[in-house]
C-alpha cells in the first residue's frame, strides 16, 4: 500500500495519469491547512489578550457626587517610590527612629496603617491603584506598562486643578493629557544609578516651593491657589533608585527615607504657613516596597507592604487600644495578607490603633476628602478608620427627626421647632468635640492643685463681675462705687510697683473717681449749652496733652510701648492742629446753632451745611494719623469729638472726655504688665514661656489672667450704655440733639442721629479694646469669644427676670433688658468691624522687646 503526503492516498487504483493531478492536489490541500493552521494558532493564541488582558475601565457610567460637604480645601499626596513599610517604620541601628516627624503625626495628629499592594509591584501599576482606584489595566500590556492604552478616571480627573512634580515616568502617565493640570519632570538623565538619588526628591520639592513663592507675583496663580477641590502630587523617586542601585539595606537608602519624610514635614510647614485655614489633609505612602535584592515586582510582603499616614483635615485623630489588635476595614487583602497581624514590637507603635487598608482604598479616600465623586473604575472601600465622620452629627441628626415629628404631631408653632432644632445643633456640636473635652480634662487634671484653685477664683470673679453688670441695668449708681473703688485700688496697687513720681498710680486713680460722678447725674440730661462749649476747650487740652506726651515722654519707660517718639517725620504734621481746630470750630457752632434755636429764629443753611461738614470731615482724618499707639488713639477722640459736640445738649459732653481718659488709664495699666512680671518672673521661665504660648506672628495663646481683659471691656462697654443716661428706656432718645443738623421733622434720619451719637463712646471703647490685644500681643478674636460667653451668661440671668406682671413700663423695661444683652453678640461685632478700619494698622513700639513678649 503506498500514500503520499500527509493526506496519504485515498485510491490507489487510479490510473497512472492521474497520480500527478492527485499529488498536486494533496500539495494544495496541504499547503491551505497548513496556512489555516497558522492563522488559527495565531487567532487563539491572541484570545488570551481579550480573556486575560482586556482592559476593566468601562466608559458611560455616572458619577456619583457625595452627599455631604467636603472636610478638605486641597489635598497632597506624597507617594516615596519603593519605600518598604518596615524601613520606614522601625528604629535604626542606635534606636532613632527614620521618620520622625510622621511618627509625631501618627501619634498627635492623624493616622496609620499597612497599604498592602497588588502585584505586580511595580510603579504603574501602584500609582495607578493609589489614584485611580483600581489595579493595573492589564492591556497596558501591549503599551509596555508605560502609556495608557484606554484612558481612565482618576482623582486628578475630577480636581479642578492638580499640581504635580517628579518622574518623567509617572507624572505624565496622570497628567500629559490633563487640562486642568500644572505639572514639570526632570530629564531621564538626572536617573543615575551611580549616585545618590535623594536629590530628586529634593528637586520635586523645590518645584512645589517655587510655585508657592512665584504665586506672590502671579495674581491668577495666586487665584487659582486659593480655590477648592485642588490635588498637590509630589513623586518621590529616591527610595526606588537607590534601592535598585544599593539595596534596601543600605546607608544610601535608609538615608533616604530622613529625606522623604523631612520633605513631607517642609511640605506640611509651606502650606499651614501659606493657607492657615488648617483645610488642608495630607496622604503619604508608597506604590510597592523593595526586595533584599534590589527589586520589586512579586508579591512578597516586602514589596507588597507599604506605609500609609494621613493627617489633616477630615481625618481622625490618634485612638489609644489596648491589646496588639488593630482595625482591619477590608474583607481580603489583595497580596493576601493576614487580618489582625501583630504589629512588630520595634515599631514601638503597638499602643495607637493601625488600620491597614488596600492600595485601591486611598482612591475612594482621597475622594472623600475633597467631596468629589470617586473615580468611576474605582474597585477600592473607603476606608473608615481614617476618615473623620461625625457620628454625635448622625445621631443629632436622628433626634432631630424625632423631635420634628412629634412636635409636628402636636400641631406645635414653627418656632418651637425652631428652638429645639438650635438646642439639639448646638449639643451636637459639643458632643461631636469630645476629643477636645477630654484633652481639656486630661490638661487639668495633671495640673497643679494651685492651678485650679486660680481657675475655680477666677470664676467665681467672673460670675461675681457679671453679676453686678447685670444689676447696673436697674441701677446705674453702683458704677459710681464701682470706679471709686477700682481707682483707689488700682492705684495703691501701681504705687507699690512703680515710682509715684512717673504719675501714672494718680492719673488712673483720678480718671476713675471723675467717671464715677457720671451715673449720679440724671437720665433725662438738661439742657447746658455752656458746658458743651466748655467741653470743646476740655477736650482740646486733653488733645494736645496727650501730643506732648506722645513726643516728649521718652524718657519714661513705661510710656514707650505706646508712644511714637522714636518715629520718623509724621506723614501730615499739621494733621494734628487741623483736628483741633475742627474741635474749636464746632464749640463755636454750638453756640451760634443754640443762639438761634433759643431766639426762635431758623437755623441758617450755612449754619447746617457747616454742621455736617465738621461731623463728616472729622471722622475721616485719623485715618491718615500716624499709626503709633497713642497717636492714633489721640487722633480717633479728637475725630469723633466734633460730632459728638454737635449732638450733645449737656453733661454727655464732659463724659466724652472722662470715658476717653479711663480708656487712657486702662491701656497704660496694661502697658506696665511687661514691666511688672519682669521682676517676679526668672530669666528660665521666661524662656519656657516664648517657647509655650506665642504662635506666628508674636500672638500668643490666652492665658488664664487673661480673662481680666474681656471682663473690662464689658464693664466699661456697659458705661457707655449708661453713662449718659439710661439706654434700655426710650426717655435717653432727646430730640433736641439732633436740631443743629436738621429742624424739619424726619423721623428716620432723626433716629439714625440719635443712634450714632450713642454709638460713638461704643467705639472708643473697642478702639482701645483693639488697641489693647495689639499691645499684649493676643488674640483679638479669642477675647471676643470670651465676650460672647459672658453676654450668654447675662443672657440666662435676664431671660429669668423677664415679667410679665405689673406695670407696662416693668414689663417693658425687663424685655428690653433682654433684648439688648441678646443682641450684644452681633452689636459688638458691628463695632469690631467698624473699628478695625481705625485701628488695623496701630503699630506697637517697644525699647525692649523682649520684656514685652514676657507677660
Amino acid at each position: 500500500m503506498g500514500g503520499d503526503g500527509i493526506l496519504g492516498n485515498r485510491d490507489s487504483k487510479q490510473s497512472k495519469g492521474s497520480i500527478p493531478r492527485r499529488r498536486k492536489w494533496v500539495k494544495r490541500r496541504e499547503t491551505w491547512l497548513v496556512i489555516l493552521g497558522v492563522i488559527l494558532h495565531a487567532v487563539y493564541m491572541l484570545s488570551i489578550f481579550d480573556i486575560y488582558f482586556k482592559t476593566p475601565i468601562v466608559h458611560g457610567m455616572d458619577l456619583v457626587s457625595p452627599r455631604f460637604s467636603a472636610p478638605a480645601k486641597r489635598l497632597v499626596l506624597l507617594v516615596a517610590d519603593g519605600l518598604r513599610a518596615d524601613k520606614f517604620f522601625e528604629p535604626d541601628s542606635e534606636g532613632n527612629f527614620r521618620a520622625p516627624f510622621l511618627r509625631s503625626v501618627i501619634k498627635n495628629q492623624g493616622r496609620w496603617g499597612v497599604s498592602h499592594a497588588r502585584p505586580p509591584t511595580e510603579s504603574r501599576p501602584g500609582h495607578v491603584a493609589i489614584i485611580a482606584g483600581f489595579y493595573e489595566d492589564p492591556s497596558a500590556v501591549t503599551k509596555g506598562w508605560k502609556a495608557n492604552p484606554v484612558e481612565f478616571d482618576s482623582v486628578f480627573n475630577r480636581s479642578r486643578h492638580t499640581f504635580s512634580f517628579g518622574s518623567p515616568d509617572i507624572v505624565p502617565i496622570f497628567c500629559g493629557a490633563l487640562p486642568h493640570s500644572t505639572w514639570n519632570t526632570y530629564p531621564h538623565e538626572f536617573e543615575d544609578f551611580a549616585t545618590d538619588a535623594s536629590f530628586l526628591d529634593e528637586w520635586s520639592f523645590d518645584q512645589f516651593k517655587s510655585l508657592l513663592n512665584r504665586s506672590n507675583e502671579d495674581p491668577q496663580l495666586k487665584k487659582l491657589l486659593q480655590h477648592d477641590n485642588l490635588v498637590i502630587f509630589l513623586h518621590l523617586l529616591g527610595c526606588d533608585s537607590n534601592g535598585h542601585a544599593h539595596r534596601p539595606f543600605s546607608s544610601i537608602y535608609l538615608n533616604n527615607v530622613k529625606v522623604v519624610d523631612h520633605i513631607a514635614e517642609r511640605v506640611y510647614n509651606l502650606l499651614e504657613s501659606y493657607y492657615k485655614d488648617n483645610r488642608t489633609s495630607y496622604i503619604f505612602t508608597a506604590d510597592h516596597g523593595m526586595s533584599d535584592k534590589g527589586s520589586h515586582g512579586d508579591g512578597h510582603p516586602s514589596n507588597t507592604d507599604t506605609p500609609l499616614v494621613a493627617w489633616g483635615a477630615g481625618i481622625k485623630h490618634p485612638k489609644p487600644i489596648s491589646g496588639r489588635d488593630h482595625s482591619d476595614h477590608v474583607l481580603r487583602f489583595v497580596d493576601e495578607h493576614l487580618h489582625d497581624t501583630p504589629t512588630p514590637e520595634e515599631w514601638g507603635l503597638n499602643g495607637i490603633e493601625r488600620v491597614d487598608v488596600n492600595q485601591a482604598d486611598i482612591a475612594p479616600l482621597m475622594s472623600t476628602l475633597l467631596g468629589l465623586p470617586c473615580p468611576v473604575n474605582s474597585v477600592g472601600n473607603l476606608p473608615l478608620g481614617y476618615v473623620d465622620m461625625k457620628e454625635v452629627y448622625l445621631w443629632g441628626c436622628l433626634f432631630m427627626g424625632i423631635t420634628s415629628f412629634l412636635l409636628f404631631l402636636e400641631h406645635s408653632p414653627p418656632l418651637y421647632h425652631a428652638y429645639f432644632a438650635m438646642t439639639i445643633f448646638l449639643w451636637t456640636q459639643i458632643f461631636n468635640e469630645h476629643q477636645f473635652i477630654k484633652a481639656l480634662w486630661r490638661h487639668l487634671s495633671g495640673r497643679k492643685f494651685n492651678y485650679v484653685i486660680k481657675l475655680l477664683t477666677t470664676g467665681v470673679v467672673s460670675v461675681f463681675i457679671l453679676e453686678f453688670l447685670v444689676h447696673s441695668f436697674t441701677e446705674r449708681k453702683l458704677y459710681t462705687w464701682c470706679f471709686l473703688v477700682v481707682g483707689a485700688i488700682a492705684s495703691i496697687y501701681l504705687y507699690n510697683l512703680i515710682p509715684w513720681r512717673s504719675g501714672i498710680p494718680v492719673f488712673v486713680c483720678l480718671t476713675c473717681w471723675f467717671l464715677s460722678l457720671f451715673t449720679l447725674m440724671p437720665a433725662e440730661i438738661p439742657d447746658n449749652n455752656k458746658l458743651v462749649i466748655a467741653s470743646g476747650v476740655i477736650i482740646t487740652l486733653i488733645g494736645f496733652t496727650a501730643k506732648w506726651l506722645d513726643l516728649h515722654a521718652d524718657g519714661n519707660k513705661y510710656w514707650l510701648g505706646i508712644c511714637t517718639h522714636d518715629m520718623k517725620q509724621s506723614r501730615f504734621p499739621m494733621l494734628f492742629h487741623l483736628q483741633a481746630l475742627m474741635v474749636g470750630l464746632s464749640s463755636v457752632m454750638v453756640f451760634l446753632s443754640t443762639s438761634h434755636r433759643t431766639e426762635k429764629q431758623e437755623l441758617h443753611a450755612i449754619h447746617q451745611l457747616m454742621n455736617w461738614f465738621l461731623a463728616g470731615f472729622s471722622m475721616v482724618l485719623p485715618l491718615f494719623s500716624d499709626n503709633g499707639l497713642l497717636s492714633r488713639l489721640n487722633s480717633i477722640f479728637l475725630g469723633f469729638a466734633p460730632t459728638f459736640l454737635l449732638l450733645s445738649i449737656g453733661y454727655e459732653a464732659v463724659f466724652f472726655g472722662a470715658l476717653a481718659l479711663v480708656l487712657m488709664a486702662w491701656i497704660l495699666f496694661e502697658n506696665l504688665l511687661p514691666y511688672l512680671s519682669k521682676g517676679k518672673t526668672s530669666s528660665a521661665s521666661r524662656k519656657n514661656l516664648n517657647e509655650h504660648i506665642f504662635l506666628e506672628n508674636d500672638v500668643r495663646y490666652l492665658q488664664l489672667s487673661d480673662v481680666r481683659i474681656p471682663l473690662t471691656f464689658m464693664v466699661l462697654f456697659n458705661v457707655a450704655f449708661f453713662g449718659t443716661g439710661n439706654f434700655a428706656s426710650i426717655a435717653s432718645f432727646e430730640i433736641s440733639s439732633v436740631y443743629r443738623f436738621i429742624t424739619v421733622f424726619s423721623p428716620f434720619l432723626m433716629a439714625a442721629l440719635l443712634i450714632f451719637k450713642l454709638f460713638i463712646p461704643f467705639m472708643l471703647v473697642m478702639c482701645a479694646f483693639s488697641a489693647i490685644t495689639k499691645l499684649l500681643q493676643v488674640q483679638r478674636l479669642g477675647c471676643y469669644f470670651l465676650v460672647i460667653l459672658f453676654s450668654d451668661v447675662m443672657t440666662i440671668h435676664f431671660f429669668f427676670l423677664v415679667r410679665n406682671t405689673g406695670s407696662w413700663m416693668e414689663i417693658g423695661n425687663s424685655i428690653s433688658h433682654f433684648g439688648i444683652v441678646s443682641a450684644q453678640v452681633v452689636f459688638v461685632l458691628l463695632l469690631f468691624a467698624l473699628t478695625n478700619i481705625y485701628t488695623k494698622d496701630i503699630q506697637i513700639r517697644s525699647a525692649n522687646p523682649a520684656s514685652r513678649k514676657v507677660m
